[in-house]
């Protein structure tokens, strides 16, 4: 790690950021030299520094399309529960019974429902399957696929209804199995994990590892009998029941410490990617993936001081999977309106974001008098030379508490290292909810915010 930021280096980096930028206008040419910079990469992971902005769905979008039309992607990856996104899968691929993207997206129903469920990726789900239905018979369709494994029991019942059709008997062992997270845990995954910790319960984990193994060794003994949509299934069932076997962990490490509760939850999505790509290379499909997750799963952790702390993400974990094969992209703003929650499970609102704060890339970022700008860093540079010394970052989640923002939304980072390049919207706005609450609609935010804490 170089050290941190002085006033002069300041200066030179706001120069040297201003010079490699390459504005953005608003065309589809904007996105020219991130194509040429993803070169032929098999994974580009697109971050964003809130779950609520507008400009950060919408560029990510673009970029998919692009990526999928130019540069061959299969396959939509996010930072989502498993399968709900199969859901919105079987939608874009011309199976499931959902009439419409706002249908599709309706199993996205756990907080924070807005991430999901909103106009811009309505916009890019219909799309997918406008898309998907123009290729010829024979091509590969893009896939829509979660990554995350909050939907413990979603998951189960999902092993479950795929059993009751191919294997009744298989069914009915699983339900003995997962009948233990209900006894422990009355159909709450937390509950599950504090009583699990604690011992006052059993834990269900060889429960969920036998679960696994039974559907690997189905997968096993019927390679080569099922491809397309019967493979899919059984492969969407086979992930569901390693999700159950992960999440088991997580939300006892939950309890436990939050490192480990991290790492084991990027860990899984990362391994839930690789697991993706194995599928795909099965049935001979070249796997290319665009990965849409928080600039705080998708930046390398080795650049930051969290990862200094012990935690490891998706990014670095693709990275050193896969090595010269990943683009990690980053977002940034300096300013503007987000939507967010102001506690865990609150209703969203549409908060102000407060400017940048001093010694952040976001103040230097809005320095360099450039609207919204592409800034690659792969390859050196003087920019990227400028970027290695460590700033404050700012991650804003789906809480967001302006009041206490420099402890709870601040950390230091080395840019450069973290990210191959970053896109800077100066100004945004909030993400528009499928749903938007009374409080939501009637949020007049204020035309200037305080900048200190």
């Amino acid at each position: 790690m170089l050290g941190r930021a002085k006033g002069g280096d300041d200066a030179a980096a706001v120069e040297a950021v201003r010079r490699a930028a390459v504005p953005l206008y608003g065309g589809e040419s904007d996105w020219d030299a991130l194509l040429e910079l993803v070169g032929d990469a098999r994974f580009v992971l697109l971050g964003e520094a809130t779950h609520g902005t507008h400009e950060f769905y919408r560029a990510r979008a673009e970029i998919t399309k692009r990526l999928i039309r130019e540069k061959g992607f299969t396959a939509v990856a996010v930072e989502a529960d498993w399968p709900d996104a199969y859901r919105v899968n079987r939608y874009v691929r011309g199976a499931g019974g959902d009439a419409t993207p706002d249908e599709a997206l309706g199993g996205f129903q756990r907080f924070p429902q807005w991430m999901w469920r909103n106009d811009d990726v309505v916009e890019l789900v219909a799309w997918l399957r406008e898309h998907n239905r123009s290729l010829p018979a024979d091509a590969t369709r893009v896939g829509f696929y979660g990554l995350d494994l909050y939907s413990m029991f979603a998951s189960i019942e999902a092993v479950i209804r795929y059993l009751d059709e191919v294997d009744p008997e298989g069914a009915r062992r699983a339900r003995q199995r997962y009948g233990c997270f209900h006894r422990a845990g009355g159909g709450d995954p937390q509950s599950y994990g504090y009583a699990a910790q604690l011992g006052i319960t059993p834990t269900c984990e060889e429960q969920a590892v036998r679960q696994l193994h039974e559907l690997r060794e189905r997968a096993s003994g019927m390679a080569g009998e099922e491809g397309g949509l019967a493979g899919d299934e059984h492969f969407y069932a086979e992930q569901n029941a390693r999700l159950v076997k992960n999440a088991e962990e997580y939300y006892r490490s939950m309890f436990a410490a939050r490192v480990s509760s991290w790492n084991l939850r990027d860990c899984h999505m990362a391994d839930t990617l690789d697991a993706l790509c194995g599928h795909f290379e099965s049935r001979g499909v070249p796997p290319k993936v665009v990965v849409w997750e928080h600039n705080s799963h998708l930046g390398d952790a080795r650049a930051t001081e969290m990862g200094r702390d012990g935690e490891w993400n998706v990014g670095q974990l693709v990275r050193e999977r896969h090595g010269d094969e990943a683009r990690l992209i980053g977002f940034s703003t300096y300013t503007g309106t987000v939507t967010a929650a102001s506690e865990w499970d609150a209703p969203a609102e549409r908060k102000r974001v407060r400017p940048g704060m001093e010694g952040s890339y976001e103040r230097l970022f809005h320095q360099a008098g450039i609207p919204d700008f592409f800034l690659p860093l792969r390859g050196g540079g003087p920019a990227a030379h400028a970027l290695r010394t460590s700033r404050l970052e700012r991650a804003i989640g789906v809480i967001y508490a302006p009041e206490t923002e420099r402890w709870s939304h601040y950390f230091h980072a080395e840019i450069a290292d973290q990210f191959d390049a970053v896109i800077h919207y100066d100004e945004t706005r909030a993400l528009r909810p499928l749903e938007p609450t009374p409080g939501w609609e009637s949020a007049e935010p204020p035309e200037t915010y305080p900048s200190g804490l």
